[in-house]
């Protein structure tokens, strides 16, 4: 299938990430701060396996179920401070922003296209990623779940950033790593390029609506094969690892 037109359809283009697992390899961070956490209230078998089914989940969601199923007693906004506090001191330290992805970023700054960050993790986790990495430098908007009433996969988020940003939703790209941020924007209106985080999930009907799928993950992923979509050309039919949208 032929890739759509956006540059040429959109000439007001803006281009929205989603963050962990996106733009920057933080799921192990996200994991071992809630594994801390978790241990604090005598939770000890915190898996990594465990962890994957939150991943594209907000923090406050994610919380919330681990506190009902572990049969935890404090409230939630302790254990989301918590959390919060580990995975800042984690992040300060040790967050690595994906090569090709950091490519893109400057390569669409160079052209003048809009960005912003719209994500489930808090503000200060956001704010505090953005700086250790400097990508604030390049994107310096970001929205956290925190401030609109439903996380993904309900298109909240994205819609307040689009707000922001001045942006009508059929103008905004996603760039989404986990199922329910694809679900978010395809329900937000807006067009999604899709980089599992975890390549099992690829088959995800939730990235179906896509209109550019990188099945193989970040190890597939090229900021050429990206910016060649956004632009309409030929990048899925070249790409290795990439496709088009399915029918």
């Amino acid at each position: 299938m032929t890739p759509r037109q956006i540059m040429a359809s959109r000439p007001a283009l803006h281009v929205i990430f989603d963050l962990d697992g996106t733009l920057v390899d933080s799921e192990a961070n996200y994991y071992e701060a809630g594994r801390r956490m978790l241990a604090r209230y005598g939770v000890t078998d915190f898996s990594w396996e465990d962890h994957t089914r939150f991943i594209g989940i907000g923090t406050r969601e994610t919380v919330t179920t681990l506190r009902a199923e572990y049969g935890i007693d404090a409230p939630v906004d302790e254990l989301l401070a918590g959390k919060n506090e580990l995975y800042l001191e984690l992040a300060g330290t040790s967050t690595e922003v994906f090569g090709q992805m950091r490519v893109f970023v400057e390569r669409l700054h160079a052209d003048g296209v809009p960005m912003a960050v719209a994500s489930g993790s808090s503000r200060a986790a956001i704010g505090a990623v953005l700086a250790v990495t400097g990508l604030d430098a390049y994107i310096p908007l970001y929205v956290s779940a925190e401030e609109v009433a439903h996380g993904k996969p309900e298109p909240d988020v994205f819609l307040e950033t689009a707000r922001r940003m001045g942006a009508e939703p059929a103008d905004c790209v996603v760039l989404e790593d986990a199922a329910p941020g694809a679900a978010a924007a395809h329900a937000a209106g807006m067009d999604c390029i899709a980089v599992p985080y975890v390549p099992a999930t690829a088959s995800d009907p939730a990235f179906e609506a896509a209109g550019l799928v990188f099945p193989e993950g970040q190890s597939a992923f090229t900021a050429e094969a990206a910016y060649d979509w956004l632009r309409g050309g030929p990048g899925p039919a070249t790409a290795s690892g990439a496709s088009g949208p399915r029918t």
